[in-house]
């Protein structure tokens, strides 16, 4: 405990670009991508396939660099086509991986576009969460780390009950309803303090974020078992990997983006637009 209680700590300076923002935040994520798309791709060789990595990390450039030449100079008109045109090429690309068929199954196709979908375009709604609805981005840290660190420790403390036992082991009910209880806790301060015309909605991400949080773990979790591993690397001391420290960020910021798109739009009838 003590172990990742220090690497939980030293790892607050990695976590400066979502105060900066902007293109630090871009880099930042973009880091993470990478990374992650790197562990992600190594686990699946482990398990005997042969994904094509470098497909996976040009989408994460070209993805990013997307964000890094339009976001901030107020492009939204074209980012719709602009993805749309990313999917059909990262979907083209995974599909040439199938024309050396000695070399290449049908698995290793899949498994390359799916890297990229998973770890490349969830990761990437941190970005558009920060440049479209600004503060709101703290919405995914809380909720994301929120959920992990109070169903640790709750789940060390007073679990009993197994959650799922076939998939991840050490995790409990009592855990996962303290990441709740975490979630909706840090959310709710957050927004009090800054903004506390924003406490209900801050609520609602606090209380269903920790869900997609919580989801995001397992199916990390069910992923290393198929791989056969028990973390994704060891860059982070008692962490495991990037994606280890990650994998709740890539379910909760798609839902935190998409949850402020629909919000913003029923109560104030704007499009992509808001800050916190």
């Amino acid at each position: 405990m003590k172990q990742r209680i220090l690497s939980g700590i030293l790892m607050l300076p990695a976590a400066a670009f979502f105060y900066f923002g902007g293109k630090a935040l871009i880099l930042g994520m973009l880091a993470i991508a990478l990374i992650g798309l790197y562990e992600f791709y190594k686990g699946w060789e482990r398990a005997g396939s042969k994904p094509c990595p470098w497909i996976g990390y040009v989408a994460a450039v070209v993805l990013y660099g997307l964000g890094w030449f339009t976001l901030d100079q107020g492009l939204r008109e074209v980012d719709f086509p602009q993805y749309l045109a990313w999917f059909f090429l990262v979907m083209l690309s995974s599909c040439t991986v199938l024309f050396r068929r000695k070399d290449h199954s049908l698995a290793d196709g899949v498994i390359t576009a799916f890297g990229a979908f998973y770890v490349v375009y969830f990761s990437y709604h941190v970005v558009l969460t920060e440049y479209y609805f600004h503060s709101a981005v703290w919405f995914i840290v809380l909720t994301a780390f929120g959920t992990d660190i109070f169903a640790y420790f709750v789940g060390v403390l007073i679990g009993k009950h197994k959650l799922c036992p076939d998939i991840s082991p050490k995790k409990t009910v009592e855990g996962a309803v303290g990441g709740i209880f975490g979630s909706l806790l840090l959310c709710g301060i957050f927004a009090w303090i800054f903004n506390p015309e924003w406490l209900l909605p801050a609520l609602m991400i606090g209380f269903f974020g920790s869900f997609f949080a919580q989801l995001g773990d397992l199916t990390a979790s069910i992923f290393k078992r198929k791989m056969g591993i028990k973390d994704f690397g060891n860059l982070i001391p008692g962490h495991g990997g990037i994606l280890d420290r990650f994998d709740s960020i890539l379910f909760t910021g798609p839902f935190v983006y998409y949850f402020m798109c629909y919000y913003m739009l029923i109560t104030e009838g704007t499009h992509l637009v808001g800050t916190v």
